[in-house]
């Protein structure tokens, strides 16, 4: 954080009418900007046998940040409900699970990991062992669930077979070159080959009915994507031994991507019944969690956390009263930035793109380096601001709720609240009501792995009050507030959160 010249990861996890249903991962979604801006387009992107993405070139760069550690959040309190009579033993080590040399040598060797998380115990052997049944499983931001598909994905693939055995269908087209870079990673010495489908801006991308079938084992990418890959018959789905949804709650949500997600689902089970299902989301709402449990095989596998464990009492949670739009910019910058200049990096969420660009501006304009990220910028836009952000080149990083979901990088210790966030409600209702599932991923950003981690609020108005009082109603909590202009406050709010000595 910064003044001029700024400088800045991961290991191991109003809605239009329903007849104009538009899917944020594959298209620039102008309507839903008028509301409360929570998506980012997305589409296609071969790994070898067209000109495409590039997904090693985004990669982290392993010399600019600082080494990471494996952390388990201790405070977890994961259920486990198994079905049938299929006993399951938790692995306390990644050899318990029967891994390759291969897969072994990745995990301690490339992703640096001393020992399964919890979450990974608990869920591993349900995935890798027989009978493989569908698994639906929600637990902590900063838990380790990518570790637990991938790996899954990377031990049910026979690398002697050239032909897509692994899918991994995501929200967002940053969250798919995220779990790519990951299975790369991780499965760098197996030989398994993998393909991102996500979109490119390059003019000379060769048109889906040109390009070759994908030969590639693992495919990583948006649902529109691959539901156009197979409806090309480009991407079978014959030989597919396991299908995983991240960010599973907004998958299969009647505002998100259900229609697409069901439609790839019902191809698959048209040619192949015995495909695994794996569920994963830090979040299932009641309507989302009875639609899965129809959705997946009878017999499946459940793993859990309670509600009152989601608040994520690991990062300390802060509200700022501001009098107006402008005090909010004057909190950041005099205070929140001023104090927790050497704490790590920095994500501002606001609602919408217009509120990025001014803030941006504003910002800049004191002097301050930082980028922003929002669904009206192109792709290779979108992936270079990811990376210095990743690559710790910039600390400070204004986004729209585009990086919410499952975007990992650990040396986020300051989550700043511009706007809050607010469900797609009709232009009728008077009430707004809080996104809750969407601010539970916000603050998720800090803090990850059971790290330290600060979220400020900042509320402005009787609709700002409402919203927050709601907000803490619904976890259980209080929300500490830190007066305006107290620097005493803000001190003693980032030593409480432990960011400060």
């Amino acid at each position: 954080m910064s003044e001029p010249a700024a400088s800045e990861d991961k290991t191991s996890s109003p809605p239009p009418p329903p007849a104009q249903h538009k899917s944020w991962a594959d298209e620039a979604d102008d309507d839903a900007e008028a509301a409360n801006e929570t998506t980012a387009p997305t589409t296609a992107v071969p790994s070898s046998s067209s000109p495409s993405l590039n997904v090693d070139e985004l990669s982290i760069d392993e010399n600019k940040k600082p080494p990471k550690l494996l952390d388990d959040p201790e405070d977890s309190n994961i259920q486990a409900v198994t079905s049938g009579d299929t006993p399951y033993t938790s692995a306390a080590t990644f050899e318990d699970l029967k891994l390759s040399a291969e897969l072994l040598r990745g995990l301690y060797v490339e992703m640096r990991f001393q020992k399964p998380s919890k979450i990974q115990a608990i869920s591993l052997p349900m995935i890798l062992n027989p009978p493989h049944r569908d698994l639906i499983a929600q637990a902590h931001n900063g838990s380790g669930k990518t570790t637990c598909f991938v790996l899954g994905m990377l031990s049910r693939v026979d690398p002697s077979v050239q032909a897509p055995q692994a899918l991994c269908i995501c929200p967002t087209r940053e969250l798919a070159i995220q779990n790519t870079e990951v299975l790369r990673k991780m499965g760098k010495h197996t030989g398994i080959s993998s393909e991102c489908a996500v979109p490119t801006d390059s003019r000379d991308s060769l048109p889906i009915q040109k390009r070759e079938p994908i030969k590639a084992q693992v495919v990583i990418g948006t649902p529109g994507t691959i539901k156009k890959w197979i409806s090309f018959k480009k991407l079978g789905v014959t030989r597919l031994k396991i299908l995983v949804f991240d960010e599973a709650d907004q998958m299969l949500a009647e505002d998100g991507f259900k229609d697409d997600s069901l439609r790839i689902m019902k191809e698959i089970e048209k040619f192949n019944s015995s495909c695994q299902v794996l569920l994963f989301s830090a979040t299932f709402n009641d309507i989302v969690k009875n639609f899965v449990e129809r959705t997946v095989k009878k017999d499946h596998n459940k793993l859990f956390v309670k509600k009152e464990e989601l608040s994520l009492d690991a990062v300390k949670q802060y509200k700022v009263r501001c009098p107006d739009e402008l005090s909010k910019i004057e909190v950041i910058k005099d205070y929140i930035f001023e104090l927790g200049e050497n704490v790590g990096q920095t994500i501002i969420f606001v609602r919408t793109r217009q509120s990025a660009k001014m803030l941006h501006k504003s910002l800049v304009d004191m002097g301050y380096e930082v980028t922003s990220i929002q669904g009206a910028l192109d792709h290779e836009e979108r992936d270079k601001i990811v990376k210095e952000f990743r690559d710790g080149l910039t600390q400070v990083l204004i986004s729209t709720d585009v990086l919410a979901r499952g975007f990992d990088q650990q040396q986020v210790n300051l989550v700043i609240n511009y706007d809050l966030p607010i469900k797609h409600t009709a232009e009728y209702t008077r009430e707004f009501e809080p996104d809750y599932e969407v601010y539970l991923h916000r603050v998720g950003r800090a803090g990850r792995f059971g790290r330290k981690g600060a979220v400020f609020n900042l509320i402005y108005d009787e609709k700002d009050e409402r919203l927050m009082s709601k907000i803490e109603n619904h976890f259980g909590t209080r929300v500490s507030e830190v007066r305006e202009k107290s620097v005493e406050d803000y001190k003693a709010a980032l030593k409480e959160a432990g960011l400060l000595q």
